[in-house]
């Protein structure tokens, strides 16, 4: 069970209120989106404008981390959380990396460099896993620190995909939950391979994925996830 953006339908996405709040669910992990301002300090941001989820206005590479450090991030979702502020990466990963599993997607390219720099404190964490859905992203990771756990997010899920994140020694296959099925999540257990599944949209996306025996999925509702797993005593 791991919490998209933390439980990031009951609280500001990519925030700690969020994050605690799936973790006080009892969520397995956490996921989260990494990008850097104008002056290359990496936080935690999903889209690349700062519109939707701060009171900012723009991309964020026109930004210095001392205007964003002053956004509120909480506001938009409901007024409880104002002046919620934005986390950066350094400051997520102090918090949460040796108190759960994270899932770390890249978002934008150019930022590899930084973000390997950034978990070397951490290398000792085997919980930590980069994704992307950038393929470039996960071969410069992997060049610049072989020891990182990739995994890829893909959008079709098929023996191409696989042997494709095999070939630079990808941990782990994310692909779409409608896209799941048991004979696909063995063929890439079959090669190693942790099966991650996105895109959760509903229920009944939650039940087929689980019954195709995926290893994990991220999930905006991750009291729900974890309330049909003990339903189905699988928790």
């Amino acid at each position: 069970v791991i919490a998209h953006r933390g439980a990031s339908s009951y609280a500001p996405e990519n925030t700690i209120p969020a994050f605690d709040l799936a973790l006080e669910m009892g969520a397995d992990g956490l996921e989260t989106d990494i990008r850097a301002t104008r002056d290359g300090v990496l936080l935690l941001l999903h889209d690349q404008t700062l519109d939707r989820t701060t009171d900012g206005r723009g991309p964020l590479t026109e930004r210095t981390w001392a205007e964003v450090r002053q956004l509120d991030a909480g506001s938009w979702f409901a007024p409880a959380f104002a002046g919620t502020r934005i986390l950066t990466l350094d400051e997520f990963l102090v918090r949460y990396a040796r108190r759960t599993s994270l899932a770390l997607e890249v978002k934008a390219a150019g930022i590899e460099a930084a973000v390997a720099r950034a978990l070397e404190a951490y290398q000792e964490e085997k919980d930590i896993t980069l994704t992307s859905f950038n393929w470039d992203t996960l071969v410069t990771l992997k060049r610049l620190q072989p020891t990182l756990r990739v995994g890829w997010l893909t959008r079709q899920f098929d023996e191409e995909a696989m042997e494709q994140v095999c070939s630079i020694g990808g941990v782990q296959i994310c692909p779409p939950a409608n896209q799941t099925t048991a004979e696909l999540v063995a063929r890439a257990r079959s090669r190693g391979l942790q099966v991650r599944a996105w895109g959760v949209s509903d229920e009944a996306a939650m039940a087929r994925a689980v019954e195709a025996g995926v290893d994990g999925m991220t999930v905006n509702l991750p009291d729900r996830l974890i309330t049909y797993l003990r339903a189905q005593g699988l928790r």
